[in-house]
Formats: structure tokens, C-alpha cells, sequence
């Protein structure tokens, strides 16, 4: 099996769904199950989700994305930090909650700079736009449920999913929601 293809990728299932692979989202697999999770409302700061909601029918789950897909919700992600500048690799970092594969980062960070999202200079990223920050009220929705953190791992019984136009991002711990949107 030396020409298989598989054997070019990494295996990265002992590190769970937090490091789900672009090939996950193509077959449709997601452990993080968020659509069949009950709803409830919020009470601590983030949106509020109902279950008969048309909206929450209306986003895709991340495991459903595909190429571009992924690649639109990243540069919505680097558009929406809060923080006019960071270092490279904690722009990495939060592209790491959509998808682990060099290649696809490294085409989200290209499609931001192309697109006057950001731009790059001496190992940092500084936002192009400003006043495009996420309003935690509106965009930032809790649902209860057994989820999994999708930066650090950690168990979850309440996931914070951030809602962008190109699609839903999480679930995430109230501090990674924090962190990945450039408030913490």
C-alpha cells in the first residue's frame, strides 16, 4: 500500500475531533454532532438559539464545509479579530479551530492578504478593517449539549458557536471563544 493515498497524510486520529481533517468534511463526518444538540436560551452574554429557529437550519455545520468553504470562513475570521495586530502564529492558531492542514492554512492567510483582509509583514498579520468585530449579543450563540472545545479539546457541557456569513464556527469554552476572537 507504499502508492496509497493516505499514506501522505498524517494520521491525526489519536488526537480526536479538535484535529479533524479537510477529507472529514468531504464525507460529511462530525463528532461535535452541533445540529442535534438541544438549544436553550442564553443568559450569559451570547445570543440566543431557539430550536425551531430558521436560522440555525440555514448554516452549514463546519464537517459540512468544503475547500472554499473553509477557506471563506477563514478569511471572515481573520476579518473579525479585534485586535489590530497579532503574531503569525497565533493567527495560525485560530485558523487551526477550522482546519489543521498546512496547505489549506496557508490559503487562508494568502485569500485574506489578496482580498485586503490583512496584510503580512516581518512574522505578524495587521487587519485592513477596522470596525468588523463580532457583536457578542447577535453573533455568538450558546447551545447545551456533550461538545468538545475545537482549540484546546476540553469537554464542554455548553458550546459557544460564533456565527459568521460564511458559516458557524465552534463549539468552543467561554475563554476560546474569548481568545479566538481576539477579546482575551
Amino acid at each position: 500500500m507504499a502508492g496509497d493515498e493516505r499514506d501522505a497524510q498524517p494520521d491525526l486520529s489519536a488526537f480526536g475531533s479538535s484535529a479533524e481533517s479537510d477529507s472529514d468534511a468531504a464525507t460529511g463526518d462530525d463528532s461535535d454532532a452541533a445540529e442535534s444538540a438541544p438549544v436553550e436560551a442564553d443568559t450569559d452574554g451570547g445570543g440566543i438559539d431557539t430550536a425551531g429557529g430558521s436560522d440555525a437550519a440555514d448554516r452549514p455545520s463546519l464537517a459540512d464545509l468544503n475547500r472554499q468553504a473553509r477557506v471563506a470562513l477563514g478569511v471572515d475570521l481573520l476579518a473579525h479579530l479585534e485586535r489590530e495586530s497579532l503574531p503569525l502564529p497565533e493567527a495560525v492558531d485560530r485558523i487551526e479551530t477550522i482546519t489543521t492542514t498546512p496547505a489549506l492554512t496557508r490559503e487562508i492567510l494568502d485569500t485574506a492578504e489578496l482580498r485586503g483582509v490583512i496584510d503580512r509583514e516581518a512574522g505578524r498579520i495587521r487587519t485592513r478593517r477596522g470596525n468588523t468585530f463580532v457583536r457578542f449579543e447577535e453573533q455568538v450563540v450558546r447551545r447545551e449539549g456533550d461538545y468538545e472545545c475545537r482549540r484546546c479539546g476540553a469537554g464542554l457541557g455548553t458550546g459557544h458557536f460564533v456565527r459568521f456569513d460564511a458559516g458557524e464556527l465552534g463549539p468552543f469554552g467561554p475563554e476560546c471563544v474569548r481568545k479566538v476572537l481576539g477579546r482575551a
